[in-house]
């Protein structure tokens, strides 16, 4: 073994091991837990933390704050803070516009004691993630500013309806702020505009921050790694429970249909309103995509905000996604595994020593594992014991109310 191969031997980074993967509960039922089993306690913690009787929001409007100052380049987090936290980024896009299909999201970085709008307010993925890539090649430099991140927000949304969620997520490198004047001054204004305002941070817990978020009613977190990262940014995925002092308002929405070229009807050969701004982009020249029923313009994918009327353009399958934020699913009760069950309800799975604890649904009386308990109310959003014993489920519900 040559000299260079016996240094990169023994180097920590790649020689380190992680003991805490190897234990495992012995058969004597002493410790301890796996980094998976850490995972899906901390999910089911999540759970417990959520009101099982509270309705979510529909309808969000989220700004996400992404600190690009001189600390996003520290290689804490592989390879760098700046790579890992857009890399994570993209994934979180797409889940938060899969599960909230009509809600909007918009992208403010700072750096070198300014704010500027990357994107603004849309329920378009890819320009999200095309605004995202870009990011990749630019400088990292200066200092942040919080003031001046929050401001430019709230500009954008004090403007917006009060039936739907205002909400500003930040993800924080630094560990100092450089404001232009008193930053307790915009914390009282989100307090008092309702948004709510959630700090990730990459470095240490802030002073600053903790207060933020307990005023305006967020979630404040420290990353450990970049698993941990993913964790805290899927907690902002399912809406916030909507505020009792919500507006109730009628929202006006368009189904459009999906134009085909044919003798009854032609549609005409044009770039849809969605790439209008992008003229390179030749291969959006076609005959097909979404007319909207207001002003006819086209679109070649949903869900969209029509940039001619303004009308917003959904599919019924967008709208039935969202539709179980109203209705969320009861929270299921953790008990001993006694027992009296032998297999999970859902998958089948049969119980064994190792599953010290099962899950219980007190509406259809059946039991379900961690992993089907965690799918159950992160992905599924509906109980399928209930599901299979629709008959039961509704007079539990109709005793449940009367009472």
């Amino acid at each position: 073994m040559t000299e260079e191969e016996d240094e990169k031997e023994y180097r920590w980074e790649t020689g380190y091991e992680k003991t805490w993967e190897a234990i495992r509960e012995d058969e004597y039922g002493t410790l301890d837990y796996s980094v998976a089993d850490i995972i899906l306690k901390a999910k089911r913690k999540r759970q417990l933390d959520k009101k099982g009787d509270s309705r979510l929001g529909m309808m969000r409007h989220l700004y996400v704050v992404l600190d690009c100052s001189e600390k996003m380049t520290n290689e804490d987090l592989h390879p760098t803070r700046m790579i890992c936290t857009l890399k994570l980024m993209e994934g979180f896009i797409e889940e938060f516009f899969y599960q909230n299909p009509i809600s909007q999201i918009g992208i403010i970085v700072t750096k070198n004691k300014r704010a500027e709008k990357l994107s603004d307010l849309t329920g378009n993925p890819k320009k999200h993630l095309k605004e995202l890539r870009s990011l990749k090649t630019a400088s990292c430099t200066g200092e942040p500013s919080l003031q001046n991140s929050i401001e430019l927000a709230l500009k954008s949304l004090k403007l917006l309806p009060t039936h739907a969620t205002r909400e500003i997520l930040i993800i924080m490198g630094s560990l100092t702020t450089c404001d232009p004047g008193d930053i307790g001054d915009t914390i009282r204004n989100m307090k008092a505009e309702n948004v709510r305002c959630s700090i990730i941070g990459l470095a240490a817990e802030l002073h600053i921050c903790k207060r933020m978020v307990s005023m305006t009613g967020g979630v404040h977190n420290v990353v450990l790694d970049d698993k941990h990262f993913l964790e805290q940014l899927n907690v902002h995925i399912d809406p916030p429970p909507a505020a009792t002092r919500l507006d109730a308002a009628l929202v006006k929405m368009g189904f459009p249909h999906h134009a085909l070229q044919s003798s009854t009807a032609e549609v005409s050969m044009a770039v849809c309103m969605c790439h209008a701004d992008d003229m390179d982009e030749s291969d959006k020249i076609l005959n097909t995509g979404y007319l909207c029923p207001q002003c006819l313009s086209k679109h070649c994918e949903l869900p969209v905000e029509c940039r001619a009327c303004g009308l917003t353009l959904v599919s019924a399958p967008h709208l039935a996604r969202s539709y179980h934020y109203l209705f969320p699913v009861q929270r299921y009760q953790e008990i001993l595994n006694e027992g009296k069950t032998s297999h999970c309800f859902s998958c089948q799975k049969e119980f064994g020593t190792l599953d010290k604890k099962v899950y219980f649904c007190e509406r259809c009386q059946q039991t379900f594992c961690i992993d089907c308990e965690i799918f159950v109310h992160e992905s599924l959003h509906m109980c399928p014991g209930c599901a299979t014993n629709p008959q039961t489920y509704v007079t539990q519900l109709a005793n449940s109310s009367t009472a």
